[in-house]
């Protein structure tokens, strides 16, 4: 994503933070999960939940590489950077992320690993991850925000508005373009993130369970994941097709 859009328009601070975070893609679980910050603060960060964490990346990163190095052209970087974000204040939580020089980040937070029953939710949520960067989510996510944010902010400029209204519709349209295809984005990584999580001898359909406790986002309007019952029938359905 571009530091501005066109020269009538303003890089806000919303869509600016959209730009440079990248985007959270799985749906974070906190209280309602079970687990909260303050227990997570209880982890130490050579407990049992970090050494099972680093146990499934040491399984799941070279099966993860290898899968992306088939399925993307050789320009794309496929050396995962798998990092556990250890402050305790932070909500459960995994998402992808990229560094300027094009090399994907998967983080996870001290939270999420309270959360997590066993290696196979780990493993499936680190696959599903992968799965984003490999299908190229982010670039196309960065891309319907950008023109999203474009076509809200023109029109409000071609309505009259006035530079607050534009920015207003410049950050609105962004977040309409980025969740355009996010349901779409999620099952995808669903599926493949099984494929991965298989691979590596680990169990999808068991780690698929971590959906059935995190909040049901239903099938709301522009929400950004599929229900829950949906993600878990598409892991069921790839399985059965191994």
């Amino acid at each position: 994503m571009t530091q501005s859009l066109y020269r009538v328009f303003r890089f806000t601070p919303a869509l600016g933070a959209f730009a440079l975070l990248a985007a959270c893609v799985t749906p974070p679980t906190g209280q309602s999960s079970g687990q909260s910050p303050a227990q997570a603060a209880t982890l130490s960060t050579n407990g049992p939940e970090v050494q099972r964490f680093k146990a499934v990346v040491a399984r799941m990163e070279p099966v993860a590489e290898t899968i992306c190095r088939q399925r993307v052209s050789a320009n794309v970087n496929c050396d995962f950077k798998i990092v556990l974000d250890t402050d305790p204040r932070k909500p459960s939580n995994a998402y992808q992320s990229q560094e300027a020089s094009g090399r994907p980040v998967l983080t996870f937070t001290l939270a999420l690993l309270a959360d997590a029953r066993n290696s196979d939710e780990i493993a499936f949520v680190l696959g599903h991850e992968a799965a984003h960067h490999i299908r190229g989510h982010l670039a196309e996510t960065r891309q319907t925000a950008m023109t999203g944010a474009i076509l809200a902010g023109g029109l409000a400029a071609i309505l009259g508005g006035g530079q607050v209204a534009v920015d207003t519709a410049v950050d609105l349209g962004g977040t309409v373009g980025a969740r355009a295809f996010s349901k779409d984005h999620e099952l995808e990584a669903d599926a493949l993130g099984a494929r991965i999580t298989y691979q590596a001898g680990y169990d999808p359909l068991r780690g698929a369970e971590f959906f059935s406790r995190i909040p049901d986002p239903g099938d709301r309007f522009l929400g950004s994941h599929p229900p829950n019952a949906q993600r878990i029938e598409t892991v069921r359905q790839t399985v059965a097709g191994f």
